[in-house]
């Protein structure tokens, strides 16, 4: 991480691959060592780990990537530099940064929630200094956890560059798949993009039709607030409608939840994490790359009859 922030120092935005051949500059990789491939996946070594060491940095606030794929030094990590540091930059020197510890901190509570969701023991994640003290499976807990965040930042970035038009097809996919109506051909049907009335599209509830779910999907880079709720349940009430799921790619004010709260019909508010997590859990623009299976030793076996 280090030696790609002393990169980073000109200030100038640097894509993944310029930057993955300076490092390999800066580590004098042989063209044997730039071309060898991680046994599990289509990339370099050299590509991985420094894309894994950009993510680093973004998540101590030491660089961001204003253009999806690039990465650009920020304030914090021109301040941090001029410190003149020395060594490695490591976990443990990370933690010094708010929005790391925050980061760190996070993952602990989605790793707990999710134990307790599966009603398994939460793993335990490694204290500040203790990189190398925690066992394998709680590495590859921890690592799970980081890789799913990544992708739930790629989908996000991914969601707000797409046509806005397509991107309420991505939505009602996302619903089909979850179970509402049946088949796409079924379920969903988009409406018109002019005169729709506040209503991006409408799914059937059931099978049957015996309900309809009417869903307005916003790709925005700001967050929505409760004028535009309250537009939404407008075009519901002229539609004699009481449920709709309101979708966007960014994030709901509070005034915007608070609102809802009070309403009597059903609004579900889906802001761009959330939508990007259930599109994941639902196979909606992702695939598998690669699977591990974890074994153990069947004691059951090993008992003498």
């Amino acid at each position: 991480m280090l030696p790609l922030l002393n990169v980073l120092s000109d200030g100038q935005t640097h894509t993944k691959r310029e930057l993955t051949e300076k490092m390999a500059d800066h580590f004098k990789l042989t063209p044997e060592e730039r071309q060898q491939m991680l046994p599990s996946t289509r990339a370099t070594y050299i590509g991985h780990r420094t894309g894994w060491a950009g993510f680093g940095l973004r998540k101590a606030g030491l660089a961001a990537n204003p253009v999806e794929g690039t990465l650009q030094i920020t304030d914090e990590g021109r301040k941090f530099l001029a410190t003149n540091p020395s060594g490695r930059l490591t976990r443990s020197v990370l933690m010094q940064f708010e929005p790391f510890r925050q980061f760190v901190a996070e993952m602990k509570e989605r790793a707990a929630a999710a134990a307790k969701k599966s009603g398994s023991l939460a793993p335990a994640a490694p204290e500040h200094g203790a990189d190398d003290q925690i066992t394998p499976e709680e590495r590859m807990e921890s690592a799970f956890a980081e890789l799913r965040d990544t992708l739930i930042t790629d989908v996000r970035a991914k969601l707000a560059n797409v046509d806005p038009f397509y991107f309420e097809q991505v939505v009602l996919d996302l619903l089909v798949a979850m179970g509402y109506g049946g088949s796409r051909k079924e379920a969903a049907a988009v409406t018109q993009r002019v005169g729709d009335e506040g209503i991006d599209g409408v799914i059937n509830e059931d099978r049957l039709g015996l309900d309809v779910i009417y869903v307005q999907a916003k790709r925005w880079k700001h967050n929505v607030g409760r004028p535009e709720i309250q537009n939404f349940v407008g075009a519901l009430a002229g539609k004699k409608a009481a449920k709709g799921v309101f979708i966007t790619t960014s994030a709901f004010h509070d005034n915007a939840r608070e609102y809802v709260a009070g309403l009597h019909q059903k609004i579900i508010l889906i802001d761009g994490r959330r939508l990007a997590e259930l599109m994941i859990e639902h196979g909606i623009g992702v695939s598998e790359e690669h699977a591990y299976s974890v074994k153990k030793i069947d004691s059951d076996y090993f008992e003498e009859s």
